[in-house]
């Protein structure tokens, strides 16, 4: 890949001045806890990034999968001056700064959410723009449909570990129709096992969807804002792209568009965008085309002479001290070396997990790695995932959490928040890089309950009948002491303290259409307070009850009084008057 990129650099000075003030912006950043591997790789010493899972791969969402490695010109109006009239100019500034349409609206609501749920993120719509240029050339230039759905499969190479990592089926060919091997999916190439947790419902159609470009900007954007990282800081922008895919080469790509695409870009109507040339896996179409430097490797057999060096050999006079290999013996005897291999996950003393909805769980999930002959281990990764019908989260929003185990081999995951959905779901943990068996914990989110009621205002509740009442009722709920906050209550005018029916005369409510309604459904408020619509009386007096009753078994009956309307006495008339005299 290396040759490759260096061949690509010679292609024209314009993407080679552009490399270059990526590397420097770069370089000039580089921080102490950032090293490279003997593979050219770029790894950060204590990020969640680097840390590898035992596959080869660590987190990365693509599963280091191929991306495009074409480099931006730069943003000139005109073609470089190399270029020949003849020849087809090079694209301008004008040309690839165009992003289409749907593609750019993704990136963009992304963006807006991440503002919302992650501010501290401070994730820019164009590092997206960046990424999704690289991985797939923006949906092979906007080849998508109006929901962002792309027209055909956009699938990454078969990770088989022929030339790439070896990664097997993970979603029985759900994403990448491939059953034995998974395959980066999409337009922002997700790996289908990182996908099962990473996955984001973008276009709120009901679907997480990879091939959707909605829910992969999203995705992506939560992928890279996972560890708290802060795309405003240099070390955390270049933490998250590492994690997206740990070669130091893409990182450079990536920063290059980045910059450009901060440098302004405009929208074009989809299926308009150019398509990168060339991959990172396709350097071995270079090497042929120089088969003459496998022919100079005839030379190389003139180094055969170092053979001389054999005279090194010599130093086997120190085998002689045979003796000190003796004393490495000891580093063999670290016996901790079967401690290292985990038999089995056990549970280190988590209680039950059960919550309110909308609360954080009290307890937290722990998890300890041990042998198969029990000993605990230490530094193992484990995953805890949640899992099932449930929009339950750990704090921060993510639905996937990666610990290390401790040096008592407990890891302790982040504590869980409920969401709004009641019933159970499944915390599952498992060590990653090795095939054990999950360990599964479950938990519940019970519904938001009152356990008292009190009205707010000690004022008679009385009407004439036939009118309206003058108050309305107000009750306050809480639960413990606490303020009830969002608890459903439900309100019925029943026909008596034994008889808890609907009564069908006195007082009632009214629905939209102004319909006598005497039974409500109602919740309350971030203050736990309970204001019910007015009530109004029909033409039968008398006393009445007004039961209102909540999730959790807080109960309240309010006494309504309705009285009977006032007759007047009527005068009699003057004929009346004289009739009566008359009669006397």
């Amino acid at each position: 890949m290396s040759a490759h990129f260096g061949t690509r650099l010679r292609k024209g000075a314009v993407n080679t001045t552009v490399a270059a003030l990526a590397v420097a912006a770069l370089a000039a950043s580089q921080a102490p806890d950032v090293t490279a591997d003997g593979h050219g790789r770029q790894t950060a010493a204590d990020t969640p990034s680097s840390a590898d899972d035992g596959s080869g791969i660590g987190d990365s969402a693509t599963g280091n999968s191929p991306y495009y490695t074409d480099l931006p010109p730069l943003n000139s109006p005109n073609p470089a001056p190399s270029e020949s009239s003849s020849t087809t100019p090079a694209a301008t500034g004008t040309t690839e700064a165009g992003i289409p349409a749907t593609v750019l609206d993704a990136y963009k609501k992304a963006e807006a959410e991440l503002a919302q749920s992650k501010p501290g993120c401070n994730l820019p719509w164009q590092l997206l723009a960046a990424i999704g240029k690289v991985e797939s050339g923006q949906a092979r230039g906007g080849n998508v449909t109006a929901d962002g759905t792309t027209i055909s499969p956009i699938l990454g190479p078969v990770l088989n570990g022929v030339g790439f990592a070896n990664i097997s089926d993970t979603d029985n060919g759900a994403y990448d129709g491939d059953s034995t091997y998974d395959r980066a999916v999409g337009p922002m190439q997700f790996i289908p096992s990182t996908w099962a947790w990473a996955g984001r419902d973008g276009n709120a159609d009901g679907k997480k969807d990879p091939n959707n470009i909605y829910d992969a900007a999203l995705a992506a954007g939560h992928y890279l804002c996972r560890y708290d990282w802060d795309m405003s800081a240099t070390s955390g922008m270049r933490s998250a792209i590492l994690s997206y895919n740990n070669s130091t080469d893409y990182l450079n790509t990536v920063l290059s568009w980045l910059e450009y695409y901060r440098k302004g870009t405009h929208e074009i109507p989809n299926g308009t965008g150019t398509v990168p040339d060339n991959r990172s896996d396709d350097g071995t179409g270079y090497t042929p085309t120089s088969p003459s430097t496998p022919s100079t490797p005839s030379t190389p057999s003139t180094p055969s002479t170092p053979d001389t060096p054999s005279k090194p050999s010599t130093p086997g006079k120190p085998n002689t001290p045979s003796t000190p290999p003796s004393t490495p013996t000891p580093t063999p005897t670290p016996t901790p070396t079967p401690t290292e291999t985990v038999g089995h996950l056990e549970d280190a003393g988590t209680a039950g997990l059960t919550a309110t909805a909308g609360d954080a769980f009290t307890e937290r999930i722990s998890t300890r790695a041990e042998t198969a002959a029990g000993k605990a281990v230490a530094k193992v990764r484990i995953r805890f995932t949640v899992v099932g019908d449930t929009d339950a989260t750990f704090t921060g929003g993510e639905s996937v959490a990666t610990i290390v185990t401790d040096a008592k081999g407990v890891a302790l995951a982040p504590a869980l928040q409920a969401g709004e959905k009641t019933g159970g779901f499944t915390v599952r943990a498992t060590v990653l890089g090795r095939t054990l068996s999950a360990l599964d914990y479950k938990a519940t989110v019970t519904a938001r309950a009152a356990d008292t009621l009190a009205r707010t205002s000690s004022t008679a509740l009385t009407c004439t009948a036939g009118g309206k009442f003058a108050d309305r009722v107000e009750v306050k709920a809480t639960y413990k002491g606490a303020v009830a906050d969002k608890v459903a209550a439900t309100a019925t005018l029943i026909k008596s303290a034994d008889d808890t029916t609907t009564n069908d005369k006195g007082p009632y409510f009214k629905d939209a259409a102004g319909n006598p309604v005497r039974t409500l459904d109602l919740q309350t408020d971030a203050n736990g307070l309970l204001t019910l619509p007015e009530l109004y009386a029909d033409d039968t007096a008398g006393t009445y009850l007004l039961r209102i009753t909540t999730t959790g078994g807080a109960t309240l009956t309010v006494e309504l009084t309705v009285t009977a309307a006032e007759t007047s006495t009527p005068t009699p008339t003057p004929s009346e008057s004289e009739s009566t005299t008359t009669a006397s």
